[in-house]
C-alpha cells in the first residue's frame, strides 16, 4: 500500500471529515469526563491526526459548551497521559502527540474474564451490525450532493492507500463519513462509539494483510452502491463486511 505525503494527508483529511463531528456539547453533570471522551474519540478515530493542532482554546470550549477551566483540566489530563502536547510561542497551541500511546488490548484467554469478554464481544458485534448496515442503506437512499459524493470516494481512496499503521483510523473515517452524509447528527456519536469498541478489539489481534485487501474491496462495493443509490446492495455489502470482521474477532477472542 502506498504512503501519501504528510501534508497531503492532513489536507485531504480536513476536506473529508471534520473533528467537529464529535466535538459536540458535553452534558453539565459530566462535563469533564465527556470532554475527555470527545477529545479522545476525535484523536483515536483519526479526526485529529498525530501532530495536528487542536482548535484554539476559546473556540474548542465553545464547541464543547464547557468552561475554559473544564477544558484546561481535560487537556492537562490528556497531556499527562501522553495524548496531547502544549507548545508556547507564536505558533504554539495544543497539538496531538506525534506518537500516540500504545493501546491496551483486552486480555485474551484469561479464564476469569472470559464471560465478560464474550458478552462485550457479542454486544459490540450486534450493535455494529444494526447501526452500520442500516446506515449504509439509508445513505444509499439519500440524495447526496456532489460534494458529499466526492468526499465518500475520497475517503475510500484514502483508506485503500493508507499504510498499515494508519489503516484503522482511515477505516473509521470512512465509516463515520457514511453516517455524516445522512445529515442525522444523533447517529454520528453512535457510530463513533461502536467504531471505538470495534477498534479496541481489533487492537488486540494482528493486522492481517489478506484481511486488509478484502476489506478494501468490500469498501469499494459499499461506496459504489451508495453512490449508485442502490440501498439493497449497500446494505448487503455492509452486512458482508461486518460479518467478515465478526468472524475474525470470534476466531481470536471466542
Amino acid at each position: 500500500m502506498a504512503r501519501q505525503g504528510d501534508e497531503g494527508d492532513a489536507d485531504a483529511t480536513a476536506e473529508v471529515l471534520s473533528a467537529g463531528l464529535l466535538l459536540t456539547p458535553a452534558r453539565p453533570a459530566n462535563a469533564f469526563e465527556e470532554t475527555v471522551q470527545r477529545l479522545l474519540q476525535s484523536i483515536r478515530l483519526g479526526l485529529i491526526g498525530p501532530g495536528d493542532r487542536l482548535p484554539p482554546e476559546r473556540e474548542l470550549a465553545g464547541m464543547l459548551e464547557v468552561s475554559r477551566d473544564t477544558l484546561r483540566e481535560a487537556l492537562a489530563s490528556l497531556a499527562e497521559a501522553g495524548w496531547v502536547v502544549s507548545r508556547r510561542g507564536r505558533s504554539g497551541g495544543t497539538f496531538v502527540a506525534p506518537e500516540l500511546p500504545s493501546p491496551s488490548p483486552r486480555p485474551v484467554g484469561v479464564e476469569g474474564d472470559r464471560l465478560a469478554q464474550a458478552t462485550h464481544l457479542e454486544d459490540t458485534l450486534a450493535l455494529r451490525a444494526v447501526i452500520e448496515v442500516g446506515t449504509a442503506r439509508r445513505a444509499a437512499e439519500s440524495e447526496l450532493s456532489a460534494a458529499d459524493r466526492e468526499r465518500l470516494w475520497q475517503a475510500y481512496e484514502e483508506c485503500r492507500s493508507a499504510p498499515g499503521t494508519q489503516y484503522r483510523m482511515a477505516d473509521s473515517r470512512l465509516h463515520l463519513l457514511i453516517a455524516e452524509v445522512l445529515g442525522a447528527p444523533s447517529l454520528i456519536p453512535l457510530v463513533a462509539d461502536v467504531r471505538m469498541r470495534v477498534n479496541e478489539l481489533l487492537d488486540g489481534i494482528p493486522l492481517l494483510a489478506p484481511n486488509i485487501a478484502h476489506s478494501d474491496e468490500q469498501h469499494r462495493v459499499i461506496v459504489g452502491a451508495i453512490l449508485r443509490g442502490n440501498p439493497d446492495e449497500a446494505a448487503a455489502a455492509m452486512a458482508e463486511h461486518v460479518e467478515g470482521t465478526e468472524a475474525l474477532l470470534r476466531g481470536f477472542y471466542a
